[in-house]
C-alpha cells in the first residue's frame, strides 16, 4: 500500500479549489483539539505526571536521533507490512489504549468512532477496559481489522477472568496487560480541577456491562450509580507481582503481552514467564515523573526480549517518530495523543487523517532515504544527533 499517496490526494484535490478541512501536523492537531474540548477532557488527555517532566523528555528524546540517507536505492513501493502474534498487518503502526477516548469525541462515543476509523484504515486499536461502550460494541466496528484487549487487571481475579473472556469470544486478538496503573499517578493538572473521570462514573462500560462485576453490586447500576462507582473503586487496582505472571498466562490461549516494560532484566523475567510480547512503555509520562525517556530504554527491551515481538509507546508525534522507533528495533509503535486529538477535531474522519498523516510520512521517508522495507530500518540507520 503507498501511504505516501495521501499527499496526491491532498494536492490534486487543491487544483478544485480543495484544501483540507483538517490541520497536517501536530502542534496544529493539539491547538485545535484544546480548543474543542472540555477544559477537563482536555487536562486529562495531555497532562501528565508531576512537572510533567518525563512527558516532555518522551518526546525530546527522538530529536537527538538521526536518519542516515541512503543513496541509489530508490523504490516506487516499499513494503511497510510486519507479523506479529500470527497477523499479516499492513502497517507497523497501532492506536495505543486510551482510557477517556470515548469523551475525546463530541458525541461521546469516541471508541466507536476509533474503531471504524481501524476498520477504514488497517490499523489496529488496542481499547482500554475504561471506554464508554462496552467491548463488544466496539469490537463489533473493526470490519476485518484485529483489535487488541487491554486490561488494567483488578484485585477480583473472577472479574479479571470475564473481562479476558469476554475479548476473546468478541474477537480480539490479543490481551494486553498493563502493569503501571494499579494506583494513579501524581497529575497535578487532573488534581486542579479535581477531576478524575471514572469517579464520575464515566468510561465504565466494560464493568457495568461484565456479569460479575454486576453480581457485586447490592443493586443495579442503573438505580444506584453512586454505589457502583465505589464498588469500582475497591477493585481496580491489582499491584501485580511476578508471582502473579502465571495466573495472568493461564487466563488466555491469546497472545499476551505486558506493557509498562523499560529495564531489560523485566523483559527477560517477561520472556521466561511465557509472555508472547513485550509493550515498552512509560505511559507517555502521564505516571510517573523522572524517569528515563522510553525511546532511550528501547534498544535494551529489545534485546532482552530476544526475539518477542516488542510494542513501543511514548513520545510518538510524526512520521519520524515512528520511522526512528522501527530502526531502534520496535516490532509495532503506538501513537496515543496523536489520534485523540483527531477524534477531538474530526471524529472519525478526524482519526483516520492523522492516521493517514502519519502513515504517508513514514513511508516518503523511508522512500526518500532509500529504506524501501521495515526490514532496512536497523539500528545502524541511526546516528546520535549532538
Amino acid at each position: 500500500m503507498a501511504y505516501g499517496d495521501y499527499q496526491l490526494e491532498i494536492y490534486l484535490q487543491g487544483l478544485s479549489g480543495i484544501v483540507p478541512s483538517l490541520p497536517m501536523a501536530y502542534a496544529d492537531w493539539e491547538a485545535k483539539a484544546e480548543a474543542a474540548m472540555p477544559a477537563s477532557i482536555w487536562s486529562y488527555v495531555a497532562g501528565g505526571a508531576g512537572d510533567e517532566r518525563t512527558q516532555r523528555v518522551n518526546r525530546t528524546a527522538f530529536d537527538q536521533w538521526g536518519l542516515i540517507p541512503r543513496m541509489f536505492n530508490a523504490h516506487r513501493e516499499r513494503d511497510l507490512s510486519v507479523n506479529v502474534f500470527g497477523l499479516t498487518l499492513p502497517s507497523p503502526v497501532f492506536m495505543a489504549p486510551i482510557g477517556v477516548i470515548g469523551l475525546c469525541a463530541q458525541n461521546g462515543h469516541g471508541d466507536l468512532a476509533t474503531a471504524r476509523a481501524a476498520a477504514r484504515t488497517g490499523v489496529p486499536m488496542a481499547i482500554s477496559t475504561l471506554t464508554e461502550d462496552p467491548l463488544e460494541d466496539i469490537a463489533a466496528q473493526f470490519g476485518d481489522t484485529p483489535g487488541f484487549f487491554q486490561l488494567y487487571t483488578p484485585t477480583d481475579r473472577e472479574l479479571a477472568a470475564s473481562l479476558v473472556h469476554r475479548a476473546e469470544t468478541a474477537g480480539y486478538k490479543g490481551i494486553i496487560v498493563t502493569l503501571d496503573t494499579w494506583v494513579p499517578g501524581w497529575r497535578p493538572r487532573d488534581l486542579a480541577t479535581s477531576n478524575f473521570p471514572q469517579l464520575r462514573g464515566r468510561c465504565l462500560a466494560n464493568y457495568t456491562s461484565d456479569p460479575v462485576f454486576r453480581a457485586s453490586l447490592p443493586q443495579p447500576p442503573e438505580e444506584n450509580p453512586q454505589g457502583t462507582v465505589l464498588q469500582w473503586v475497591q477493585i481496580f487496582g491489582n499491584p501485580l507481582t511476578w508471582d502473579d505472571l502465571p495466573w495472568l498466562r493461564s487466563l488466555t490461549d491469546l497472545p499476551l503481552i505486558v506493557k509498562g516494560i523499560c529495564h531489560p532484566d523485566d523483559a527477560r523475567r517477561a520472556r521466561d514467564g511465557g509472555v508472547d510480547g513485550i509493550y515498552c512503555s512509560n505511559h507517555g509520562g502521564r505516571q510517573a515523573n523522572g524517569g528515563v525517556p522510553a525511546i532511550d530504554c528501547l534498544p535494551g527491551v529489545v534485546e532482552a526480549a530476544d526475539g518477542l515481538p516488542v510494542l513501543f509507546d511514548s513520545g510518538i508525534r510524526s512520521g519520524a517518530d515512528i520511522v526512528k522507533a522501527l530502526a531502534l528495533g520496535a516490532t509495532a509503535v503506538g501513537v496515543g495523543r496523536p489520534y485523540a486529538y483527531g477524534l477531538a477535531i474530526g471524529g472519525e474522519d478526524g482519526v483516520v487523517h492523522v492516521l493517514r498523516s502519519l502513515l504517508a510520512e513514514t513511508d516518503l521517508i523511508m522512500a526518500v532515504d532509500g529504506y524501501p522495507a521495515l526490514k532496512d530500518l536497523t539500528p545502524e540507520a541511526l546516528r546520535r544527533v549532538t
